[in-house]
């Protein structure tokens, strides 16, 4: 199929208003945080909605956009999730795990138990499509897979911070479990969990500093 294109639907903002949006939104997202301690208010579908349409906006090889999202709001879906994670982690933290990587984790107080699983409102399980099907139901390989889920988790993750909500990815490993209890097709891989919700009432974080500028980026 030949390719097609369109005029790009774009109005160039003013120096100052490109300046100004690019700080409101750091500002916006350096108070982002990692949370654990989650509050069971409820969340509006809408909301979470919204967040997974601007995640499927990101760029992806080949516009194959390889991602399907599962948002779990269901109370016994995330009771199933939590004991299955949490048999996960605690294989993980007394046999799989090697000390160094423990040690690493250390200052951050995580262990295998994962009460947020349930307490949060929603959880929202991020797969990886290897391949997609076409009208004939042949395979269709996908390409850079990786980087394009990668690309759509953090747009998710900006959406739901700039919505208000708190976030936590978590990675259970292996996390095969979640293709299982969500029945999902064997193209797809879970790639992570985004808890998400607000936070609780006297949650506390981890006291963790930043790399300075210098340490992550140059200019040249």
């Amino acid at each position: 199929m030949p390719a097609r294109f369109q005029p790009l639907a774009y109005a160039p903002p003013e120096p100052d208003e490109v300046l100004r949006r690019a700080r409101s939104f750091y500002e916006q997202m350096r108070t982002r945080r990692s949370v654990r301690e989650f509050s069971d208010r409820p969340v509006p579908r809408e909301v979470i909605e919204l967040a997974l349409r601007t995640a499927a906006t990101a760029p992806s090889g080949a516009n194959q956009q390889p991602w399907f999202f599962v948002a779990v709001s269901n109370s016994e879906t995330k009771r199933r999730i939590r004991l299955a994670a949490e048999e996960e982690e605690r294989r993980f933290y007394q046999e799989r795990a090697p000390k160094a990587w423990l040690q690493a984790l250390d200052h951050l107080g995580t262990g295998p138990e994962k009460p947020f699983l349930e307490t949060s409102p929603w959880l929202i399980a991020v797969f990886a499509q290897s391949y997609g099907l076409d009208d004939k139901g042949n395979k269709v390989k996908h390409y850079y897979v990786q980087e394009s889920v990668g690309l759509a988790a953090g747009l998710l993750i900006a959406a739901l911070h700039a919505a208000g909500l708190a976030t936590l990815t978590h990675t259970p490993s292996p996390m095969n479990f979640l293709r299982t209890l969500l029945n999902r097709p064997a193209s797809e891989r879970p790639v992570m969990l985004v808890v998400t919700g607000y936070p609780a009432e006297n949650a506390r974080v981890p006291v963790i500093t930043k790399k300075a500028f210098d340490e992550i980026a140059r200019f040249v």
